[in-house]
């Protein structure tokens, strides 16, 4: 099991593509409190990112998994598909994140913390 690194100061997509050469190649896992504005990035699954958030006070509604492919332009370097995500009690009844304001608001987080240089 590997831990996330919280991200919550911008990081640049050169270093995310560093952190996902040395786990899955292209792409890397992602958790996003949406309150907070943080991210925690490179565990081995979401529950490993999500972990560390929790861990420093985020709160279990506020997070979201998420996919990045920093090589990827566009919308599409961000992929809505974890099973933390799987919350019927919320509303949310597939591992993608079903409410176009929640994916927004990941959008948001993850767009000002990662620099495209």
């Amino acid at each position: 099991m590997k831990d996330g690194q919280r991200v919550s100061t911008p990081i640049s997509r050169s270093e995310l593509v560093r952190l996902a050469e040395g786990q899955f190649g292209e792409w890397i896992k992602a958790v996003v409190d949406v309150s907070r504005g943080v991210m925690a990035v490179g565990g081995d699954l979401h529950a490993d990112d999500e972990a560390t958030l929790l861990g420093e006070g985020s709160s279990q509604r506020d997070l979201w998994g998420i996919n990045l492919y920093p090589l990827e332009a566009g919308q599409d370097w961000i992929e809505f598909d974890s099973l933390i995500n799987i919350r019927p009690r919320d509303g949310n009844l597939s591992r993608g994140v079903d409410d176009p304001g929640t994916r927004a608001r990941i959008r948001a987080v993850v767009d000002s913390l990662v620099a495209d240089h």
